[in-house]
């Protein structure tokens, strides 16, 4: 029989109730494509701004990662 649930706060709910034993063996198998996994871009955002380095690294980054020459 398969149940559907989703995970909320780390666990996982069903979406109808039920009545399992208590202790049942269960596997559980992902849905992909729920549409609720966040973005790469979301994920992005969390490391925006962190990286350092010199202060020309926009206008020079062609330099300091191929090392073409600098741009003035």
């Amino acid at each position: 029989m398969t149940y559907r649930g989703h995970v909320k706060n780390g666990q996982i709910t069903l979406d109808e109730p039920t009545s399992l034993p208590e202790g049942a063996e269960v596997n559980i198998e992902i849905v992909e494509g729920n549409g609720e996994q966040p973005s790469i871009w979301d994920k992005l955002k969390s490391i925006a701004g962190s990286v350092e380095g010199p202060e020309d690294w926009a206008e020079n980054h062609d330099h300091y990662i191929h090392g073409t020459p600098k741009r003035s």
